[in-house]
């Protein structure tokens, strides 16, 4: 099987879409067809053994429309080859409402002169003498018949096409414009005819009656203001795409690369897999790539929504379209052209908005009937009203009205401009929708079900809780000392232990004599005095005494899914730090949005059954699944769906593949570069649960708008079509004139776009400060007897972990200070203060380093 893309042409309404589907579904070797009224595009896969390309696109234009297969570009930056196609797209786009424009302008300029002379005298306007009597009536006549004429040749692209697809049994919105249009045109000639007769014969009630019966200002009317609909509904599909625009533009031009040793500036779409990339401060990345040498800090909101810019040295990997926002570094470039991140995020919300949902189904069988339907009314109304006696100009008004104010366009386009800017909105913050139905079935999921390690946990360890024993020592120095005697492991617990020193800016001295025991403990000496660190039973084997306190504190932390690690100086206990895999407060705040749309919240962990349920209490989750291999997570989410759920799986998207394809929806969590994950049915760019329920959200509002459009465009037509027929005039002597009835047609079409376009002022409920959570932690200890105070101080012009490491180490400097915690999300930093510092010298301390104090509480 091949998938094509092909450009069509002409589609002017629902009934078009449906009519360019049906044809091309007809051909044998098709396999499926998906037609984008929005993007003008039709997406087809079929057998290329039975059927060819160019068979497809005479089979379009043998209905009447144009096709041709889509341009295709094969290296680009960013997808500069989609960035190529994008702004011909663009173009295109553009070219067409300047035309639309231009015509609209023609038309108004005659249809003031047309509306004058036809209707002036009634609304008691100096009309000119020579327009206004019987005697003078073919000359008025003949008047409004050549502007008419003129607005009509300027509008021909409406009667050709809807003549066309007329005849070729493929009826739509231009043939009922044209139909309406040309029946009062033609009636308006056949007055002429009579005025003639009336003038000729002497019988001026003739020629007074069908002086009044003239339809040009209707005719003329219907096409312009057709042509008003059409360009503000123009303009505001163009708005559609904004969000996919402003990606395409995130690509740079440039990009300065190490060629034969010397740097050169080259065209972003010529690096080659390979090349070294040198970027500057303030520069963005032309592709993705491993940084060799240098350090930066990278800003990836635009990619991944990320708010912070992320520290980047030798080894780690950089996305395309982000920006060194400071340093200075080299990379090797790994993926370029169409592979890069930039590029397959541009195509997934492309794709995705050029996808149908199947809530789309509906509109489509009835726009699949609704013209020839529409058209059958008209004449009905036509022949009901001759044969009641009210005259064949009333009959022929009514099948006109019926004719125009008929909207197939308000259905076609309810669902896909929703879908367009909802897939849009989506991709600002990081999340990526691949397919319309993805996107419509998240708002039925009933059952998220969360895989522990890595999706709701960081997926590494880190320090929960700093317990101290021994009288007289501070969290601060016995953090200093453990993280000294832990420096010389590999182990991933002793690990935590430095890393938390180093972020509070602690710098351990160097111990001596350091000693492993594989998985147990470690020995150190430090200023003379022996330390071990390890396991309660490794601390046991070495003679250490333990007592109550002691064993009661491992076994509370040990029943948190926590691990305690013992540190003892000189055959005594001087404190626990317990380690775990901890929980980000995203993830609390998620399952709490979660909770809050109703939703039932499962977990799968491996842990055992104590501590998955620790961890359930904790995180108020209503069912923990413990002792659950990664194997055996495809048959958790199989029996759930086979209670009757509808599952939402949010995993890692690699180990946890087999069950995001059994899952309804499938979401692979903090995919970064690597995007292309055939299991998921949606993609997060970042590792926050809080996405999640942002995705979930933003599907329910998209389906809230689609079934709004689709409400209105039905009640639309179902009200408007038997009004226009005439059915209340027997009752109340109501009627519509077929120039309200095109107004309302033109109208109804934008009042629906517009209202898709209120998508792009989505915001997500939840706000929060994307920073660890460690269940169960404690507030600092400190000696008994002393007095602490803390002050907060808010500090601007923070962006990254150095940062924050100038921050805390010029706090820390200061006489007085016993701690500081600085948060780089917040902007601030707690200071634990051992005796009263001024407010004044703290700011001193923090301004010293480059930075603003805002406030000191």
């Amino acid at each position: 099987m091949k998938k094509e893309k092909f450009d069509i042409t002409g589609m002017t309404c629902a009934a078009c879409q449906a009519n360019v589907e049906k044809c091309v579904l007809k051909l044998d070797g098709i396999e499926n067809v998906n037609v984008s009224l929005l993007a003008n595009q039709m997406t087809v896969d079929f057998d290329d053994t039975k059927i060819s390309p160019d068979e497809i696109v005479n089979a379009v234009t043998g209905i009447g429309y144009g096709a041709e297969v889509s341009g295709k570009a094969k290296t680009a930056v960013g997808g500069s080859g989609f960035k190529s196609e994008w702004h011909k797209r663009q173009e295109k786009a553009k070219s067409a409402r300047n035309k639309l424009k231009r015509k609209l302008i023609a038309s108004v300029i005659l249809l003031i002169p047309l509306m004058y002379i036809a209707m002036g005298h009634m609304m008691g306007l100096p009309v000119p003498s020579i327009f206004v009597g019987v005697e003078n009536a073919l000359t008025g006549a003949f008047t409004q018949l050549l502007l008419t004429i003129t607005i009509v040749i300027i509008n021909s692209h409406y009667f050709t096409t809807g003549f066309k697809a007329l005849w070729k049994r493929s009826p739509n919105m231009d043939s009922l414009v044209a139909i309406g249009s040309s029946a009062a045109l033609i009636y308006g000639i056949f007055a002429i005819y009579r005025m003639a007769y009336g003038l000729g014969h002497g019988d001026m009630a003739i020629v007074e009656h069908y002086l009044h019966q003239l339809y040009f200002e209707s005719s003329a009317m219907i096409v312009t203001l057709v042509d008003i609909g059409k360009f503000l509904e123009a303009g505001s599909k163009a708005k559609t795409s904004d969000a996919l625009g402003k990606l395409v533009e995130l690509a740079p031009k440039t990009a300065v690369v190490i060629r034969d040793g010397v740097e050169r500036t080259i065209p972003a779409e010529q690096v080659v897999e390979g090349d070294i990339v040198v970027i500057r401060p303030g520069e963005s990345l032309p592709v993705d790539g491993i940084v060799l040498e240098g350090r930066g800090y990278v800003d990836q909101s635009a990619i991944t929504g990320e708010s912070i810019p992320v520290e980047k040295t030798s080894g780690e990997q950089v996305i395309s379209a982000t920006i060194n926002r400071n340093g200075t570094f080299k990379y090797k470039a790994s993926r370029v052209g169409d592979d890069t991140t930039l590029a397959q995020i541009i195509r997934l919300v492309d794709e995705a908005g050029s996808t149908k949902a199947p809530i789309a189904r509906m509109a489509d069988k009835v726009s699949g009937v609704f013209v020839p339907i529409v058209i059958g009314i008209a004449i009905l109304s036509i022949i009901v009203w001759v044969l009641a006696g009210n005259g064949f100009e009333f009959a022929l008004s009514c099948g006109i009205s019926v004719l125009v104010i008929s909207c197939p366009c308000a259905l076609g386009l309810a669902t896909p401009v929703a879908i367009m800017v909802g897939t849009g909105k989506a991709a600002e913050y990081g999340i990526l929708i691949k397919s319309a139905e993805s996107l419509e079935n998240l708002h039925s999921v009933d059952t998220i079900v969360l895989d522990k390690t890595g999706t709701i946990t960081a997926g590494h360890p880190s320090v929960t809780d700093i317990i101290v024993f021994e009288k007289g020592l501070s969290e601060k120095a016995f953090l200093t000392a453990a993280a000294a005697v832990e420096a010389g492991s590999e182990h991933p617990l002793g690990e935590a232990v430095v890393e938390k020193a180093a972020s509070l800016g602690i710098t351990a001295p160097k111990a001596v004599n350091f000693s492993a025991e594989a998985g147990r403990g470690v020995y150190a000496e430090l200023n003379g005095d022996k330390y071990i660190a390890g396991n309660s039973a490794f601390i046991k084997e070495r003679g250490v005494p333990q007592n109550e306190n002691l064993e009661k504190s491992i076994n509370d932390l040990a029943s948190q899914g926590k691990t305690p690690l013992i540190f003892a100086k000189n055959g005594k206990v001087i404190g626990i730090i317990a380690v775990a895999d901890t929980v980000r407060d995203t993830s609390i705040q998620a399952i709490e949005g979660f909770k809050r749309l109703g939703l039932r919240v499962v977990m799968l962990t491996g842990d055992n059954k104590v501590t998955a349920e620790a961890i359930r209490k904790q995180l108020n989750i209503e069912e923990a699944i413990s002792d659950v291999l990664p194997g055996e997570k495809e048959a958790c989410i199989r029996r759930l769906m086979e209670e009757g759920h509808k599952v939402a799986m949010v995993g890692d998207g690699i180990n946890d593949a087999p069950a995001l394809t059994r899952a309804d929806i499938g979401i692979a969590i903090g995919a970064g570069a690597d995007i292309a994950i055939d299991a998921a049915d949606i993609v997060l760019m970042k590792d926050s649960l809080l996405d999640v329920v942002t995705a979930i959200e933003l599907s329910h509002s998209v389906i809230k708008n689609i079934h709004m459009n689709l409400f209105w465009a039905f009640f639309y037509n179902v009200l408007g079509i038997p009004l226009a027929a005439g059915v209340l005039y027997p009752a109340f002597g109501l009627t519509l004139s077929p120039m309200i009835g095109s107004a309302a047609m033109s109208l109804s079409s934008v009042s629906v776009v517009t209202n898709a376009l209120r998508l792009r002022w989505f915001k997500p409920k939840n706000v929060v400060h994307e920073t660890q959570s460690n269940i169960g932690e404690e507030l600092p200890l400190e000696t008994k007897g002393n007095d602490t105070m803390k002050k907060t101080l808010i500090i601007e012009g923070m962006m990254c972990m150095h940062c924050q490491r100038h921050v805390t180490n010029a706090l820390q400097a200061v006489e007085g200070v016993e701690d500081v915690v600085v948060d780089l999300e917040a902007k601030s930093a707690v200071v634990t203060l051992a005796s009263d510092v001024a407010d004044e010298v703290l700011a001193a301390a923090v301004t010293e380093q480059g930075y603003t104090v805002v406030s000191v509480d």
